[in-house]
């Protein structure tokens, strides 16, 4: 998911109670797997994906393909002793190599945003029934945007990780009343007036993505009663807006 959200209003802050120490945001975490050496049931393997904090203590999975294979997982089950796959995109042993994406929302297997600071991507994949290759790479969370391509590792090339935060500064005056979204509070439908628009995302206040729509009129008539932010893609750029749903 890419939120390219650039800003908000002042007075949200307040109201959404976000905290410059516990940053909502989506890292986005993309590799492209290859056979290791010694592989015995090749093209076949494992793999997993997971966040660390900085003292290396587990915080959640955010891939895991393993099918009934996961014990020789051995890096990832020592870090989640209770093999968590809470969120985590999952599914069987893969036959096949290729690009693997998953994300992370800032938050532990409770669901709780976790504070800003350093964390770690981890990586592992195994082919045999013996210790794969890992990898892990160390990112910072917080109010900046982050991307880093790591440099290719065993099993793992194309790396990308890009940790992209709900920012909450303030958003540039005359470029926002170029947009307006309408009515608020809503029961259902909204509208998105303003030219241009490529993109309306839907997030939540914990900064996740819940739903996107091409159109200007968006329903969200699926989603819990609450506040949302409205963030409205544009060919000059990301406008923000906030619709309170009842």
């Amino acid at each position: 998911m890419n939120l390219k959200t650039v800003i908000t209003c002042l007075f949200l802050l307040v109201i959404i109670g976000f905290s410059t120490a516990q940053t909502a945001g989506t890292l986005t975490i993309s590799t492209l797997t290859s056979q290791t050496s010694g592989a015995t049931y090749a093209p076949d393997h494992i793999m997993s994906i997971w966040i660390v904090n900085s003292s290396g203590t587990f915080v959640k999975s955010t891939l895991v393909y393993a099918g009934t294979r996961q014990q020789y997982l051995y890096t990832w089950v020592a870090s989640d002793a209770a093999l968590n796959k809470l969120d985590a995109i999952t599914g069987a042993t893969q036959t096949s190599h290729g690009t693997r994406t998953s994300s992370w929302n800032g938050k532990n297997v409770s669901e709780v945003l976790v504070p800003d600071g350093t964390y770690s991507v981890k990586m592992e994949l195994t082919d045999k029934h013996a210790q794969g290759n890992t990898a892990t790479f160390a990112f910072t969370k917080g109010p900046a945007s982050q991307t880093l391509t790591p440099a290719a590792v065993p099993s793992f090339a194309n790396i990308s990780i890009k940790w992209t935060p709900v920012n909450t500064a303030l958003e540039d005056v005359a470029f926002s009343k170029l947009y307006s979204v309408y009515p608020s509070p809503t029961h259902s439908t909204i509208y998105v007036s303003g030219m241009d628009i490529t993109e309306i995302e839907i997030c939540n206040i914990s900064g996740t993505l819940v739903l996107t729509s091409k159109l200007q009129t968006v329903n969200l008539s699926s989603l819990p009663n609450g506040l949302y932010l409205v963030i409205i893609k544009t060919n000059n750029g990301t406008a923000v807006k906030r619709v309170l749903k009842q």
